[in-house]
Formats: structure tokens, C-alpha cells, sequence
């Protein structure tokens, strides 16, 4: 049984159960979700934006002294 069809599964038992009231399931379908867009995230190794303009400083850093370690040893040749 794939997962969306155990989750169709318990919604409708607990709707049946009077148990789950309309708010409930649009929560529950809400927290589904976002552990669905979490799973993909954290499975795609995501970083988030704020992360990626730190790594790519540091990089633009990194390559700007290796220019100047390069140019220095050109010169002494």
C-alpha cells in the first residue's frame, strides 16, 4: 500500500468516525505536506539561500588570492 493511500485511509476512517472535522483535514493535509516538501528537500540536499551567498564570498575570496599567489610567483620567475 503506497503512502498516499494509507493516508486517504486514515482520513476517511476518522471521517467516519465524525472524529475529523474540516479544519482538521485541511491541518492534517497541510502538515502532510510540508513533511513531504521536507523529505524532498533534506533527500535533494537543499541549502537555502542565505548559505549559498556565504559559500559563494568565500569562493570569490579563495579565487581572488590564488590570482594574487599566482601573479606574485610569475613575477618572480
Amino acid at each position: 500500500m503506497s503512502n498516499s493511500e494509507k493516508i486517504l485511509k486514515v482520513l476517511s476512517n476518522l471521517i467516519e468516525g465524525g472524529v475529523l472535522t474540516s479544519k482538521d483535514l485541511k491541518k492534517e493535509i497541510s502538515n502532510e505536506l510540508k513533511f513531504k516538501k521536507d523529505k524532498i528537500v533534506n533527500k535533494l540536499e537543499l541549502v537555502s539561500r542565505k548559505e549559498f551567498e556565504i559559500l559563494k564570498k568565500i569562493v570569490q575570496k579563495q579565487d581572488a588570492t590564488i590570482k594574487k599567489i599566482l601573479k606574485k610567483k610569475n613575477l618572480k620567475r
